[in-house]
C-alpha cells in the first residue's frame, strides 16, 4: 500500500467528477437511475460481468434497469460495496495490460445473511421485474446427477419447516413469488448466470418442488407468472486479492473496496423466454437465442472442464495458478490433447464456432498471466461441477465407442484432491466441498488401496449415475489413474494417458491405412 494512503479519498458519487482520465466513468446520469432488477450473489463475478452488460445499456438506452445487489450468503456488502453507493472499479487484465472503468449500474446494496427480510422486501417489490442470480452450483440445493431439489439438505429442511423465514436460494425466492402473489401479482423473470447446464430449468424445478411442498397453490401461480430462462455466462473473474484493492491506490490515486478483476472476453447467451419487461442487453453484446444448451456444452465442456482439468492436477503438481498449470510443458500437451480428442467428439454444433478454435481461444485465455486464478478457487465446490464439465462428456464418448483414458484422469484427479484432504492422507490441503467430510470418512475407512477408493466414490449415486458408475472401461480408468494421482509421482496419471493415447492413435493410424 502506499505510504501516503491514508490520505486517498474512497470511491463514491462525489468522486465521479474527479476520476483521473484513464478511469472510464458511467456515460449517464446515475443521479436519475432507479431500481428495475435485482441480483442474488454480488461477487466478484457479477460486478465484472452483468453488472457491466447493464452499465453498456444504461450509456445506451438509458432506461429504469439499476441494479439491487443482495447477498443471501458471506461476505457482507454493506462496509465496501454499500459504502461507496454500489460504485466499484472494474480492471481488465491482459499480460501487461490493465483497463479501468468504475461501473455505476448497482443503486443500492442489501445485507441479507442473518434473515431473509431484507433480501424479501426488495424481491417482493413491484418495481423489480427481474431477478439474476449468482449463487454458485451449491446454491440451488439440487441433486448434481438428477437436478433434482435435495429434500435431505439442511437449509431444505428449514425452509419447509419455517417457510416464512428461509434461508436458502430455493425458499428464498419461493416465499418472494408468495409475497408477489398476495400483495400486486405482477409478474418475474428469474435469469440464472451460474455454471449448470439447463441452469434455468434447474432453478425452476428446485423453485416449485419447494413451492408444491407449500400448497396453496403457489406452484400453479409460479407457473403462469414466473419465466426461468437458461443463461450461458463466460468471463474469467479471479478472486480479488490485496494486490489488487492496492494497485487502483497506486496507478489511480483513490480507495476501492470493491475492485473486480477480469479478463478482455466476455460472453452472455440468454434464452428468450421471459415473464415481462427485459434488458435490451443483445444491444450491448448479449446475445437472445431459442435454444441455449450447444453454447452451454461448448463452454462448460472446453473452457470450464480444461479449468477444472488445470485445477486439480496443477495442485497434485504443486502448482498455484492456472497460468502455472498450463505453462508446464506436461499439463499444456495433456489439456490440448484431452479437449482435442475426447472433448470435442462431443460438442452440439455452435452457429458461427469452430470447435478446433474454439477450443485454441480458450487455452489462449487461460494463458494469461495478469489473471492470478488460483487453483484451489477452481477446485472449490469440484463436486458440483465434475458433472457437466467431465461426467457428461465421459458418458457421451462412451456412448460412441470412443476412448475416455484422457477425461478420466481429470475426474480422478478431483477424487485425489479431495481424498488427500483427508487425516489418512496428511490433510495436505483445506478444501471447500459440500462431499469433503463424505469423502475424508471414505479415505479414512478405507485406506490407499486405489480400487477400494474408487469403488467407494464411484457408490455417490447423487454425483456418479449408477450407469456410468457400473461401466467396467470407467471403472478401470478411473482406478488406474487414482492410483498413480497418490502416488508419490502423481503426473505419472497424466504421462501414461498421453502415452497409451498415442499407442491408440497410432493402432488407428495404421488400421485406416490398409
Amino acid at each position: 500500500m502506499n505510504a501516503g494512503s491514508t490520505s486517498l479519498e474512497t470511491l463514491g458519487p462525489e468522486l465521479l467528477v474527479r476520476l483521473p482520465a484513464g478511469v472510464q466513468k458511467p456515460a449517464y446520469n446515475r443521479t436519475a437511475l432507479q431500481p428495475g432488477m435485482a441480483h442474488l450473489g454480488v461477487g466478484a463475478f457479477h460486478r465484472s460481468h452483468q453488472a457491466e452488460y447493464t452499465d453498456d445499456l444504461l450509456s445506451l438506452q438509458f432506461d429504469r434497469w439499476g441494479v439491487v445487489g443482495i447477498n443471501i450468503r458471506p461476505p457482507s456488502l454493506a462496509g465496501t460495496l454499500g459504502r461507496q453507493s454500489g460504485l466499484y472499479t472494474r480492471l481488465i487484465r491482459e499480460n501487461s495490460h490493465i483497463e479501468a472503468r468504475v461501473i455505476g449500474s448497482i443503486v443500492k446494496v442489501v445485507d441479507s445473511q442473518e434473515s431473509a427480510e431484507p433480501a424479501l422486501e426488495v424481491l417482493a417489490s413491484p418495481d423489480i421485474d427481474l431477478v439474476t442470480m449468482t449463487v454458485t452450483e451449491k446454491g440451488y440445493c439440487h441433486i448434481p446427477s438428477s437436478g433434482d431439489l435435495d429434500l435431505d439438505h439442511p437449509d431444505i429442511v428449514h425452509d419447509l419447516a419455517n417457510p416464512e423465514a428461509p434461508c436458502s436460494v430455493p425458499g428464498i425466492i419461493a416465499r418472494a413469488l408468495e409475497l408477489r402473489r398476495a400483495t400486486h401479482g405482477r409478474s418475474m423473470t428469474l435469469l440464472s448466470c451460474d455454471n449448470i447446464p439447463t441452469n434455468g430449468v434447474i432453478l425452476q424445478n428446485v423453485v416449485r418442488s419447494f413451492a408444491e411442498r407449500r400448497g396453496n397453490g403457489l406452484a400453479d401461480w409460479i407457473a403462469a407468472n414466473a419465466a426461468f430462462p437458461c443463461a450461458m455466462v463466460d468471463r474469467i473473474a479471479p478472486a480479488v486479492t490485496q494486490d489488487d484493492l492496492d494497485s487502483v491506490e497506486q496507478w489511480f490515486g483513490y480507495r476501492d473496496g470493491a475492485v473486480a478483476v477480469g479478463e478482455p472476453f466476455r460472453q452472455w447467451v440468454i434464452e428468450q423466454k421471459f415473464a415481462g419487461r427485459m434488458p435490451r442487453w443483445d444491444l450491448v453484446g448479449a446475445t437472445f437465442v431459442d435454444d441455449v444448451t450447444p453454447f452451454e456444452h461448448l463452454k462448460m465442456r472446453v473452457l470450464n472442464g480444461a479449468q477444472t482439468t488445470l485445477a486439480t492436477l496443477g495442485v497434485l503438481a504443486g502448482l498455484e495458478h492456472t497460468s502455472d498449470a498450463i505453462a508446464d510443458p506436461l499439463l499444456s500437451a495433456f489439456i490440448r490433447r484431452m479437449l482435442i480428442e475426447e472433448t470435442q467428439p462431443t460438442l452440439m454444433p455452435v452457429p458461427g464456432v469452430l470447435p478446433l478454435a474454439y477450443v485454441e481461444q480458450s487455452l489462449g485465455r487461460l494463458r494469461n498471466t495478469a489473471i492470478r486464478h488460483r487453483n484451489h478457487q477452481i477446485a472449490t465446490d469440484g463436486s458440483q461441477k465434475i458433472v457437466q464439465r467431465l461426467l457428461n462428456p465421459i458418458r457421451d464418448r462412451l456412448g460412441q465407442g470412443g476412448s475416455i483414458g484422457l477425461l478420466s484422469v481429470p475426474v480422478a484427479g478431483w477424487m485425489a484432491y479431495l481424498i488427500q484432504a483427508s487425516s489418512r492422507f496428511g490433510k495436505r490441503w483445506p478444501v471447500s466441498d459440500p462431499y469433503a467430510g463424505k469423502m475424508a470418512w471414505i479415505a479414512d475407512a478405507t485406506g490407499h488401496d486405489a480400487r477400494a477408493l474408487a469403488s467407494a466414490i464411484l457408490a455417490i449415486d447423487t454425483i456418479f449415475d449408477p450407469g456410468l458408475a457400473a461401466n467396467e472401461v470407467f471403472r478401470a480408468a478411473i482406478t488406474s489413474a487414482l492410483g498413480e494421482l497418490l502416488s508419490d509421482d502423481p503426473m505419472a496419471a497424466v504421462r501414461h494417458s498421453l502415452e497409451q493415447d498415442e499407442v491408440a492413435r497410432l493402432k488407428r493410424s495404421k488400421q485406416s491405412a490398409l
